[in-house]
């Protein structure tokens, strides 16, 4: 062969780790480069000298330590005229350190293969000198970055040739002079990351080929990739750096239309990706994430220049078959499928989410296992594989055949849910609203879970409905994906963990939440194995986490006691136990109790301060308070069977596995401080259970769900950490094995009887998804400035306006002289004594209405009022008119300080919101919450 003229040139920056190495196996090349430069760019760990020792220091060019790597190859060309129409350029990264035949192979193949001005080597790991890291790399329309390769796949042979490929790495890249010159050379845009798909995206352009020669071998250390160095090419954060190149390079060079589509596609997985980052507690990439999209689209100039200088030469027919054999190189548009899974799987097993390079954010020291990677069995079948979704998936089969008489509906409501109507405006209306000009008018705060109602609906785009049917029947689901989430860290055992969530969520307490309507108790029984989570993490001792935890729990204690007052004490009680047990001990851990006892109180002060007026209402649940919703005696085995009492609720021996598999764990003589614990945590949520359900409050008995879902907690958690006692048990034999296997059936009947009860018996109480409307559609079609409509049902009666009220409405406290005025007006109408009208007339009331069924008796009282007159009677209920003429109420002036605490509310949620979400390492949570469970 005629013998090409090769320049090598090595660029180093801060490598002094790998460079050594670099440069003897540049020294022993077998085909030796005609000339050679160094580039240092501000180097502090003596590359520079290296390279002096080396390369001599008439080839040293020294660069400031922001150079990119492609300005570096630049200067150095431009020192070194061209030697001839047959040059190479080798460039060679201070981490890549080729085999000794590279450049050899390499020229061999351009030998060969006339038309190819690219070559690149197989790649392998500086580590792991078996394992692949690339042999050629393709791209996908959303910008990431595909090597085809499996995870840690080694090298085998199974990918050896000459490929033709979209582009290959910098590392060890080989490329004719004159191909350089004429596509301009590496883009100084992209100091790093990414520039070399853009070079190489533009040389095909050209009608050039890329090649990958796999009898070529390097190994890449990937030292800036890896975050094994310091980068200072930009002030940009690297994973910003290298997703906004990503984005960059693909809307540069795709044509017109497709550069549409595939920027709509990025618009919208990078909306997801920030998602996924946010709720994985990873702000810093859900930043970078933003920012990245964010510089794409605030620089349309900038991106518009870019297509223009790479826009291929030709007329339209011949960019189009370019673009075509591009394209086929591309990543196929199936995996768009594959990379999504691959996302919700990582987040749903606790890992970070891949990045758009491909890469999970894990340490350095997982990457430099050397194990060989598990047979790929589809992302799709590892995801629908895993514990957690295989149980999140049966729960939601199971609550689909349950609630099956409540899906579908027009409008869901009943017991103590009042008929879901309006959407998310009418919510964040009612609640900033200083004056609610609903019921007989009513100036106090509105219920604080109104806004969580309303910033949910928002989510849900706008409808209520929507979020209410997730809050409340997907609330087994839910809770059942809490609690495996939770326990992650306090159960390592998989089995036991998938056990105490399905178990959990499946309790009396879910049942009977979603049979009586109860929204605020589903809420909350959501919300449980959360608390439990963050208080572990708070008692962990390390204190920076632990002030995050305590944060992220008063936000989360704010929302449960905005549902559920008697949720404070209760978890008060046990805060306030923990503190005086762990703070002796570890530091930090009083004042992080008290950031999290704090937060509730500060957002929701001023409905708390009313609550404080009236201290029954404490104990009262968002919705309505019907009497016939709780049993007036609530039986011992009932308590211990943590059943609440009221429709809907299983027999008792369906939760007796769990109390069995409970009582059993006292036998046990290791791990009696958490035997001890969890029944204590039991009993004192019976003890509360048994005081609350004695108590009456407005004319109804409270329900007792949340304290004995305290207790249920307590129980399953104790379980699930002895569980491994069981299997010790079951391997000795005998006895003991039988006694444990026992033990294990009797405790996996629980969640299996209530499962079977349930679906076979369906939602058993006042809940519908048909709920009829409040308010006859006559009446509201007659309400006319601001009149309003006594509505009679029995012996209760409500005032209503042009409208079905919205949820919160009716918990207004109402002026009681206003409303036992027209109680008595109201009851005398119904019971035929003549009732004052005047006194309706006053308070703005123009209509009587009777919920069906209307009987003969009652219209007949009604029709023999003179202040009456009928406007209808029919199976749907009856409307009379008031003669008398309606005084129009006037609007009361809202307090000076409801708008100003709203503004002030909002701007803490934030800064509580920004406290409790840093970043962390997914290994954390493991160390802290093993930290404290020892510690207990």
């Amino acid at each position: 062969m005629a013998r090409p003229y090769v320049t090598a040139i090595v660029v180093a920056h801060d490598g002094g780790r790998w460079l050594g190495e670099t440069l003897q196996a540049l020294a022993g090349q077998s085909r030796r480069p005609d000339r050679v430069a160094g580039v240092d760019n501000g180097s502090r760990d003596g590359s520079a000298d290296l390279l002096v020792q080396t390369l001599g220091r008439g080839n040293l060019i020294s660069l400031p330590r922001s150079t990119g790597f492609g300005e570096s190859v630049a200067a150095a060309l431009e020192r070194m005229p061209s030697a001839g129409p047959d040059e190479w350029i080798w460039l060679l990264h201070d981490d890549c350190a080729p085999d000794r035949r590279a450049l050899e192979a390499l020229l061999v193949a351009a030998q060969y293969h006339p038309k190819a001005a690219v070559l690149g080597p197989k790649l392998r790991d500086w580590l792991d000198r078996r394992r692949l890291l690339e042999v050629g790399v393709t791209v996908g329309r959303t910008g990431r970055r595909d090597t085809g390769l499996e995870p840690r796949e080694f090298d085998q042979g199974q990918h050896d040739g000459t490929h033709d490929v979209l582009s290959v790495s910098t590392a060890g890249m080989l490329i004719r002079r004159d191909v350089w010159e004429q596509v301009g050379g590496l883009d100084p845009f992209f100091p790093l990351f990414r520039d070399d798909l853009d070079l190489c995206w533009r040389v095909r352009n050209a009608g050039h080929q890329v090649l990958n020669v796999t009898a070529a071998v390097a190994w890449h250390a990937e030292a800036a990739a890896r975050r094994r160095r310091r980068i200072t090419v930009s002030g940009d954060h690297p994973r910003r750096l290298d997703r906004r190149n990503a984005i960059f390079v693909v809307m540069a060079n795709l044509p017109f239309g497709a550069m549409l589509w595939a920027l709509l596609r990025n618009v919208v997985g990078s909306a997801f990706r920030t998602l996924l980052f946010v709720v994985s507690k990873q702000p810093a990439n859900a930043l970078d994430e933003m920012v990245a999209m964010a510089s794409i689209l605030v620089h349309p100039l900038r991106l518009l220049r870019a297509r223009r200088a790479r826009r291929p030469p030709g007329n339209r027919q011949s960019r189009k078959k370019a673009y075509i054999r591009i394209r086929r190189l591309m990543t196929p548009r199936g995996a768009a499928w594959r990379r999504l899974t691959d996302m919700v799987q990582s987040f749903l097993a606790g890992q970070a989410p891949v990045d758009s390079a491909g890469r999970h954010h894990h340490s350095t020291a997982e990457e430099e296992e050397h194990e060989l990677p598990p047979p790929d069995t589809g992302a799709v079948k590892r995801f629908l594989s895993r514990p957690g979704v295989v149980l999140l998936l049966a729960l939601t089969a199971v609550s689909l055949a349950a609630e099956r008489s409540l899906l579908g509906g027009e409008r869901l409501g009943g017991g103590a849910l009042v008929p879901v109507t309006g959407d998310a405006g009418d919510l964040w209306a009612f609640y900033t609203e200083g004056f609610h000009d609903v019921g007989l008018g009513s100036s106090a705060w509105a219920p604080p879970y109104v806004a969580v109602l309303a910033a949910l609906s928002t989510l849900a785009l706008g409808k209520t409905w929507l979020a209410v049917s997730v809050l409340l029947l997907g609330s087994v689901p839910l809770a059942g994906a809490s609690a495996y989430l939770a326990t992650r860290h306090v159960i390592p055992a998989v089995p036991a963990r998938a056990w105490a969530a399905g178990t959990y969520a499946l309790l009396p307490v879910a049942t009977g939440a979603i049979a009586a309507g109860r929204l605020g108790t589903a809420v909350v029984f959501v919300l449980l194995p959360l608390y439990a989570s963050f208080g572990t993490v708070l008692l962990s001792g390390e204190r920076r986490r632990a002030r995050r935890a305590a944060w992220g729990l008063g936000l989360l204690l704010a929302v449960g006691t905005a549902f559920v007052p008697l949720v404070y004490p209760l978890f008060a009680v046990l805060g306030v136990l923990a503190a005086l047990a762990f703070g002796g001990v570890r530091r930090g851990v009083v004042t992080s109790m008290v950031i999290a006892l704090a937060v509730p109180v500060v957002l929701l002060l001023p409905w708390l301060a009313s609550l404080v007026a009236d201290p029954g209402r404490i104990l009262l649940e968002a919705g309505l308070h019907d009497p016939a919703l709780a049993d007036p005696v609530l039986a011992p085995e009932s308590l211990l069977a943590l059943s609440p009492g009221g429709p809907g609720l299983p027999p008792f021996w369906v939760t007796a596995g769990l109390v069995t598999a409970a009582l059993a764990a006292l036998l046990m003589r290791r791990q009696r401080m958490i035997v001890a614990i969890g029944w204590g945590i039991a009993l004192y949520g019976m003890l509360a259970a048994i005081l609350v359900s004695r108590v009456t409050v407005e004319g109804a008995r409270v329900w007792p769900g949340v304290p004995l879902a305290f207790a249920g907690t307590g129980l399953l958690v104790l379980v699930g950490l002895t569980a491994h006692r069981l299997a010790e048990l079951r391997a000795g034999g005998g006895l003991r094995r039988l006694g444990a296997t026992a033990v294990v059936a009797v405790a996996f009947s629980t969640p299996l009887l209530a499962a079977g009860f349930w679906v076979a018996n369906g939602v058993r109480g006042p809940l519908v998804g048909d709920a009829p409307d409040v308010l006859p559609a006559l009446a509201a079609s007659y309400s006319k400035n601001g009149e309003r409509t006594l509505v009679i049902k029995g012996s209760a009666f409500t005032v209503l306006h042009a409208r079905t009220p919205l949820i919160g409405e009716a918990e207004l406290p109402a002026d009681p002289d206003a409303r036992a005025r027209v109680r008595a007006a109201a009851q005398g109408l119904a019971g035929g004594r003549g009732g004052d009208a005047a006194t309706l007339a006053q308070h703005g009331i123009a209509m009587v209405a009777v919920a069906p069924p209307v009987s003969a008796e009652l219209a007949k009282r009604l029709d023999s009022q003179p202040s009456l007159q009928r406007m209808s009677l029919s199976d749907a209920g009856g409307l009379w008119r008031l003669t008398e003429p309606v005084k129009r109420v006037p609007a009361q002036p809202e307090s000076a300080l409801h708008t100003p605490w709203l503004w002030m509310q909002g701007a803490l949620v934030l800064v509580a919101a920004l406290l409790a979400a840093p970043g962390r390492r997914p290994s954390e949570g493991v160390e802290s919450s093993s930290a404290a469970l020892a510690g207990a």
